[in-house]
């Protein structure tokens, strides 16, 4: 169907953007992790080990954070981050960042309280899309229903590994956080060609199979390169922001396609280009990098909560979306 002026000029936001989205998605904040080379931090933390490490007679630890397998040099470590921070802060010194973080308040233990929250917040909303949407109302004979039973269960998967990681920060915890995550991002350009581009169709399971050991093979790669070649942090973001960037700019321009095609302009149609925009708007904030307020809420943690939202309007959207499609070619074989 051919677009109208008024319909091109009417794209042209959508567009502007999201080479906005584009940009924003490439450029990263540069941390300085200054505190743990600070002087003042090093001889705190030797002292505190000094004083109450000793395998003789060691400091007792809580059992809530003994079961977290905080240690007592950890515990120094956690102790000393916030002195030195109090202490800048009652001097005007700006608060600085300890091994790449910021000197969080745990809670219960948790490194990171308000991600871990906000990861459970966004577990429950693919639980949710799961168990009250694609199960209940996706009817059985769609073919796409097993590609999105997926796509709640790796999304899931995600960020139960997500609060696991912002709870104890460890490196087998970081990687399960970090394969996890690419799994997910992965995942999402797999099921956005397959639905977009209509590969769930009998008729296409040549090309279907073909796009699967591709996908397949790009994420062993991906594992593979950050588990042999070297745990590369650079990488790992660039390679998650290209898939994501391929995957929002498929479905805006799936959202504009439908939403000007002969089905009808309805409003649920656009829906798809709305998500991209709040979750791009959502990921601005790690741009916005700050010390934490209350000592625990942070630029990452709000990028955490803003993507809760999303996914429960997508999952809606693709009730309405399969809703459409089967009714659809159910006319086709009338």
């Amino acid at each position: 169907m051919a677009i109208s002026s008024l319909q091109k000029r009417s794209l042209l936001p959508w567009i502007l953007f999201l080479l906005f989205s584009i940009l924003t998605l490439f450029t990263a904040p540069t941390l300085a992790s200054v505190g743990d080379r600070l002087p003042e931090f090093r001889q705190c933390v030797e002292i505190c080990k000094t004083e109450n490490c000793l395998p003789s007679n060691p400091t007792p630890i809580p059992l809530h954070r003994r079961l977290l397998l905080w240690t007592c040099p950890q515990e120094c470590d956690y102790t000393c981050q916030h002195i030195i921070t109090a202490r800048r802060v009652s001097n005007n010194e700006a608060v600085v960042q300890f091994h790449g973080k910021w000197p969080f308040y745990r809670l219960l233990g948790m490194q990171e309280p308000f991600s871990v929250v906000f990861s459970l917040g966004n577990f429950w909303a693919h639980y949710d899309g799961l168990h009250n949407h694609v199960l209940k109302k996706i009817p059985k004979s769609y073919t796409m229903r097993p590609y999105y039973v997926w796509l709640a269960r790796i999304g899931m998967a995600s960020w139960f590994f997500s609060a696991v990681f912002h709870t104890r920060d460890f490196r087998v915890t970081e990687e399960l956080d970090y394969f996890a995550a690419g799994a997910s991002v992965l995942y999402g350009m797999y099921y956005t060609m397959v639905r977009v581009f209509r590969l769930d169709r009998p008729d296409r399971g040549s090309q279907r199979r073909l796009w699967t050991t591709v996908c397949a093979g790009l994420y062993l790669m991906h594992v593979g390169y950050l588990k042999g070649v070297g745990w590369d942090y650079t990488y790992n973001m660039g390679a998650n922001v290209v898939v994501g960037v391929v995957q929002n700019l498929i479905w805006s321009w799936f959202s504009v396609r439908r939403y000007y095609s002969k089905e009808g302009q309805k409003w649920w149609m656009v829906w798809p280009g709305l998500v991209v925009m709040w979750v791009v708007a959502a990921m601005s904030l790690e741009l916005l990098d700050f010390a934490p307020v209350w000592g625990c809420l942070d630029a990452h943690s709000l990028w955490h909560l803003g993507t809760i939202g999303p996914a429960v309007v997508f999952y809606r959207f693709l009730v309405r979306d399969s809703e459409e499609v089967v009714r659809r070619e159910g006319r086709l074989k009338a």
